[in-house]
């Protein structure tokens, strides 16, 4: 392993950053593909007398992939299998699962990191949609700033709060106007 070991030390000083360079419409980012994954990482690997290798297993669920770095000297250094789920059990679902399995095997074998993590995006929640129409809340709010006395205010705000709908950005501009308008009565 020693002869392996130097070269890959080498190897990573020369590795690049595996620049975002696809778009991923469902999540409207963008995310480093498995072409410039392998892109940061190939001549440094290769310039070293390293040569890259993904090995597939048979998985019923998904796919499994090992990368390997075979040295010149004969050597190899098998880098841990990762197991990706297909979301669907067609080939575009095997293929998906294939092409990140591949790139996030790399990028962990490699000590590479993406200028984002697109796995975040891809796990998180979507954000909620606000169910409050601005134009009907700024109608609430301009109602506040037109009352002329403290129990006008009182009506008007809790109108505004309501239709807010617990949703806090809006019930924080809601508050604030009533404090402005109270400030001011």
């Amino acid at each position: 392993m020693k002869q392996i070991a130097t070269a890959l030390v080498k190897a990573q000083k020369a590795f690049g950053p595996a620049l975002k360079t696809a778009t991923n419409p469902h999540f409207k980012s963008r995310y480093a593909d498995l072409a410039a994954c392998v892109e940061a990482v190939m001549d440094g690997l290769n310039n070293n007398g390293i040569a890259l290798i993904q090995q597939c297993s048979e998985s019923d669920t998904g796919v499994i992939v090992e990368t390997v770095f075979i040295h010149e000297s004969g050597e190899m250094l098998n880098c841990g299998k990762l197991h990706v789920p297909a979301v669907k059990h067609d080939p575009q679902g095997y293929g998906s699962a294939l092409t990140y399995a591949r790139r996030y095997s790399l990028m962990a074998a490699c000590g590479i990191a993406p200028e984002d993590d697109d796995g975040n995006a891809a796990s998180r929640k979507e954000e909620k949609k606000s169910s409050v129409d601005e134009s009907v809340m700024a109608d609430h709010l301009a109602a506040i700033e037109a009352t002329t006395t403290q129990d006008d205010l009182k009506k008007a705000y809790v109108k505004a709060y309501a239709y807010a709908n617990n949703e806090p950005v809006w019930q924080k501009k809601v508050i604030a106007a009533k404090d402005k308008m109270k400030g001011k009565l």
